[in-house]
């Protein structure tokens, strides 16, 4: 059994900063009480919201929110029990199937090149082994929206172009990452520095992205332009900072936090709150798919460092432990460094002394840290059910909240949808 939240943390600045980080905004008024010791029932309530062991989705108390309300949005406080308790439910690999066919295929007409290798380098990844996952979630969050927006759920082709896009994009940022980490492996087979070459592949993830750009500008919406050009610049500034670390604690997690953002969630929140704009001119509309899309972004990216410690290398596709041989303290290791004082010597010098990275993971494996990490991803997963259950009434929004629940446990639950992904992709599926 984890401990307590607020005894992860040796100060009440602490938890405060991992809460500001779970609510989102500043407006949300997330109370501290509970970790600075003070007994509340709204705090009592916010504790049962960060702790309850039962599935995500059935908490009893709605966290505390400062807001307007919008005529326009549904409210039902009961609608994520109701939605996720339905067996009958489609998984939402099902439901986007058919506006994901020749997904790649589509890609790939976008790098139409003379050049030979230059082409080989491109498609490499685009070989329908990818799981699909943004473009998955960008659709979905097209058709939730334009049901909400009574446009009875038709895709419209420019919201099909951003899933695309954020698939490119995604990709291009995956061979960069490579290089910078001197990886061997990504999907299950050799990374294009591994075969070409680190300039080769350095210009194939800017040629991938110089082609996103020309179809998101093809789209001839300078908002929606704008809204996913904050995309490249988050993935540079996330990496920047992911080549540093914080010698406070507590900045240190805010730090791992807005780098996860950055990294991760950007992308997805991005291309949620571009696709409801083509279709509905309500800033909440674009606010609830942005924050749906961030909150779900983080919580994928908590859940994949946990499987960096839980899964084995043939699972995840890559070598286990690979975060910590690269010098980075992601969540497990940052909440266990409060039970092991140990590891802010190793954190701060990147676990580069002999036997550094052996000794932290079993400093992880002994404390509760992969337990408190789990936790972290289940709030960021209840904010976002909280955030789309105000769209009306849809089974695409119904299919979004119900993802949460897969990202959280998806080492075990994806890989029953692996046939999906197989069926949209034509080709053998990777688990997510």
């Amino acid at each position: 059994m984890a401990v307590p939240w607020s005894r992860c943390w040796r100060s009440s600045t602490g938890a405060a900063v991992v809460l500001d980080w779970c609510c989102g905004f500043s407006r949300r008024a997330f109370t501290h009480a509970a970790s600075a010791g003070r007994r509340t029932d709204s705090s009592s309530a916010a504790t049962q919201v960060l702790f309850r062991q039962g599935p995500v989705y059935n908490f009893n108390k709605p966290m505390t929110i400062a807001r307007h309300r919008n005529r326009c949005l549904y409210t039902t406080p009961q609608v994520c029990c109701s939605i996720c308790s339905d067996a009958k439910l489609k998984d939402p690999f099902s439901l986007a199937q058919k506006d994901l066919q020749n997904l790649y295929e589509d890609i790939k007409k976008q790098l139409l090149v003379s050049k030979a290798e230059l082409k080989a380098l491109c498609d490499y990844y685009f070989d329908g082994k990818g799981k699909a996952f943004r473009p998955m979630i960008v659709i979905l969050m097209a058709r939730a929206c334009n049901v909400h927006s009574n446009k009875a759920g038709v895709l419209l082709p420019a919201q099909r172009s951003i899933a695309m896009i954020s698939e490119m994009i995604h990709t291009a940022s995956l061979v960069h990452d490579d290089v910078i980490d001197d990886s061997d492996t990504r999907r299950g087979k050799n990374t294009i520095n591994k075969v070409w070459g680190e300039r080769n592949a350095i210009l194939a993830g800017d040629f991938i992205l110089s082609a996103a750009s020309m179809a998101l500008a093809r789209i001839g919406n300078n908002t929606v332009v704008s809204v996913l050009s904050q995309v490249t610049e988050d993935l540079v500034r996330g990496e920047f900072m992911q080549l540093g670390s914080k010698e406070n604690e507590n900045e240190r997690f805010k730090h791992y936090l807005e780098k996860t953002f950055k990294k991760t969630a950007s992308l997805i929140a991005n291309s949620c709150k571009a696709v409801s704009i083509l279709v509905n001119s309500d800033p909440e509309v674009h606010e609830i798919a942005y924050q749906y899309g961030r909150n779900v972004g983080i919580a994928f990216q908590l859940v994949d460092d946990i499987l960096d410690f839980t899964s084995c290398a043939n699972r995840l596709g890559k070598p286990s432990a690979a975060d910590l041989k690269l010098g980075l303290a992601t969540g497990p290791v940052l909440f266990a460094c409060q039970q092991f004082p140990e590891l802010h010597a190793m954190i701060m010098r990147r676990f580069s002394s002999d036997g550094d990275v052996d000794r932290a993971w079993q400093y992880v494996l002994k404390s509760d840290g992969v337990e408190q990490t789990n936790y972290l991803a289940q709030h960021y997963c209840q904010e976002a059910i909280r955030q789309i259950s105000r769209l009306q009434p849809s089974t695409e929004r119904d299919a979004l909240i119900q993802l949460t629940e897969l990202v959280l446990r998806r080492d075990k639950a994806l890989n029953s949808v692996n046939l999906n992904v197989r069926c949209f992709t034509g080709m053998e599926g990777e688990t997510l």
